[in-house]
């Protein structure tokens, strides 16, 4: 049909052809473009096209070109410098596209042109330059690309510049300072880069500059002190980045600023106080930076902080109070850390709280009680801490709660029954653990518990029984226990139950069998049960019932048969 000349000749008056992913087509006929009406071609995916021929010239109605995943076309014709009314080329993934015709410069009503995953291109047309209506260039993932040309400092329509992932660029050209239209600009992941031209400082109109892992880049110019529009600078993984411009602090109309794993940084200026537009900062992993300076408290706007991973840190200012509209903190991993201002209770709209690893605080900040909307608190690697204050059961908007390897914690406040609205908690290796409190029978709204890990812990409440939303129960390698409470039979709710790795357990309830909502049983490493309830074939949702490693195990019982949607069933020795 392609070869049919008459066929074709019926499409004269064509607007739109469509030939996706033809993967059969490797060449056109020389007739078949004779389509002088046509406005969009779209060709992705033909992955076998190896050219288009000389007589694409005749589509002069031509807007839209689209060459994506062409993979195996390795030119373009020079003939397609006539396609006069072409405003979108897009060639994403021409992988064997080895060079553009400088004829490519003549398509003067181009707004948008994409060559992003050219990998095999080396350099680009001077004659781009010529492109004057050209609002968005993406030539990201270009990896063989080298050199941009000079010429593109022309395109002053240009709006959105994409570069990133040209992993061989090695310089920018200055003259990309006059783009003085340009919006956004990504140079992310462009690893060779080692500096930047100080002519980026007039893209006076820029609100996004993405600078993110270029890890050879040691310095940003002061010029960027001009980009006064600038809202959203990422200089993430910027491994090599050493200090930063204390001119920095006069882009004012910053909201987001991302300076995670800029592991060489060895402090921050001062004058990023002066950021107060600033919603959310990232400085995670800069593990060079030993503290933070005060003039943090000075931006009041911020929404979302994280300053997780700094092992030197070993003091938060005392300013961090005055993030009144902060709902995120991220403080996790900071080892070094022995003490939480007190100033941390006036942080009244924080909802997430995240405070992971303090291998070396002793004790939770007064005042914790003040933060009526925290809904998250992690308590995790607290290893030194041996108690909980009792004003954590004032966080009454509290849904998740987790106390995770805390081994030198032996006890939990009663208080935490306050915790009407938890949804989910989670108290694992806690090594010295004996008891919980009787209270955590008040958690009515819990869906998950988690109590692995806890070597020590003795007993369970028989008060757990009032958790009837429980879904989800995790009681697994506490090896003091050697019973559970028969009032777990009452939580009717339950679809995942697992009571795993228990030496000394052995019995279970024949209660079980009112878990009639169980979809999964994990009683696995239980090696102490000879035998199993009777009435474990009541479990009519079950699906998944795990019973490995029973070395006591002489008979299963009958009603097991009465599992008809039964699907998973591991029996080991």
């Amino acid at each position: 049909m392609l070869n049919d000349k008459d066929v074709w000749k019926r499409f004269k008056t064509l607007n739109v052809l469509q030939l996706k992913n033809c993967i059969f087509i490797k060449r056109f006929p020389k007739s078949f473009f004779e389509m002088a009406t046509l406005l969009e071609l779209d060709l992705e995916g033909c992955s076998n096209l190896e050219m288009l021929p000389n007589t694409i010239k005749h589509l002069k109605s031509l807007k839209k070109l689209n060459l994506i995943d062409c993979e195996s076309l390795r030119i373009l014709p020079m003939s397609i410098k006539s396609l006069n009314s072409l405003e979108n080329l897009n060639m994403k993934g021409c992988y064997s596209l080895i060079s553009l015709p400088n004829e490519l410069g003549n398509l003067t009503s181009l707004t948008t042109l994409d060559i992003s995953y050219c990998l095999s291109l080396t350099s680009l047309p001077n004659e781009l330059g010529n492109l004057t209506s050209l609002t968005t260039l993406d030539i990201s993932y270009c990896s063989s690309l080298t050199l941009l040309p000079n010429e593109l400092g022309n395109l002053t329509s240009l709006t959105a510049l994409y570069v990133n992932d040209c992993s061989s660029l090695t310089s920018l050209p200055n003259d990309l300072g006059n783009l003085t239209s340009l919006i956004t600009l990504d140079l992310s992941d462009c690893k060779r880069l080692t500096s930047l031209p100080n002519e980026l400082g007039n893209l006076k109109a820029l609100t996004t500059l993405d600078l993110s892992d270029c890890k050879r880049l040691t310095s940003l110019p002061n010029e960027l002190d001009n980009l006064t529009s600038l809202t959203t600078l990422d200089i993430s993984d910027c491994s090599s980045l050493t200090l930063l411009p204390n001119k920095l602090g006069i882009l004012t109309s910053l909201t987001t600023l991302n300076m995670r794993r800029c592991r060489s940084l060895i402090s921050l200026p001062n004058e990023f106080g002066n950021l107060t537009s600033l919603t959310i900062l990232d400085i995670s992993y800069c593990s060079s930076s030993t503290s933070l300076p005060n003039e943090l408290g000075n931006l009041i706007s911020l929404t979302t902080l994280n300053i997780s991973y700094y092992p030197s840190l070993i003091l938060l200012p005392n300013d961090i109070g005055n993030f009144t509209t902060l709902t995120t903190l991220n403080i996790s991993y900071c080892s070094s850390l022995t003490l939480l201002p007190n100033e941390l209770g006036n942080l009244t709209s924080l909802t997430i709280l995240d405070t992971t690893n303090f291998s070396s605080l002793i004790s939770l900040v007064n005042k914790l009680d003040n933060l009526a909307f925290l809904t998250t608190l992690c308590i995790t690697n607290w290893s030194s801490i041996t108690s909980l204050s009792n004003e954590l059961g004032n966080l009454t908007s509290l849904t998740t709660l987790y106390i995770t390897n805390c081994s030198s914690l032996t006890s939990l406040p009663n208080e935490l029954g306050n915790l009407t609205s938890l949804t989910t908690l989670y108290i694992s290796n806690c090594s010295n653990l004996t008891l919980l409190p009787n209270e955590l029978g008040n958690l009515t709204s819990l869906t998950t518990l988690d109590i692995s890990n806890c070597s020590s812990l003795i007993s369970l409440p028989n008060e757990l029984d009032n958790l009837t939303s429980l879904t989800a129960l995790y009681i697994i390698d506490c090896s003091s226990l050697t019973s559970l409470p028969n009032e777990l039979d009452n939580l009717t709710s339950l679809t995942s139950f697992y009571i795993c790795d228990y030496s000394n357990l052995i019995l279970l309830s024949n209660e079980l069998s009112n878990f009639t909502s169980l979809t999964i049983l994990d009683i696995s490493y239980c090696s102490s049960f000879t035998l199993l309830p009777k009435k474990l074939g009541n479990l009519i949702s079950l699906t998944t019932l795990d019973i490995s490693y029973y070395s006591s195990l002489t008979s299963l019982p009958n009603k097991l048969s009465n599992l008809i949607s039964f699907t998973i069933f591991n029996l080991s020795d």
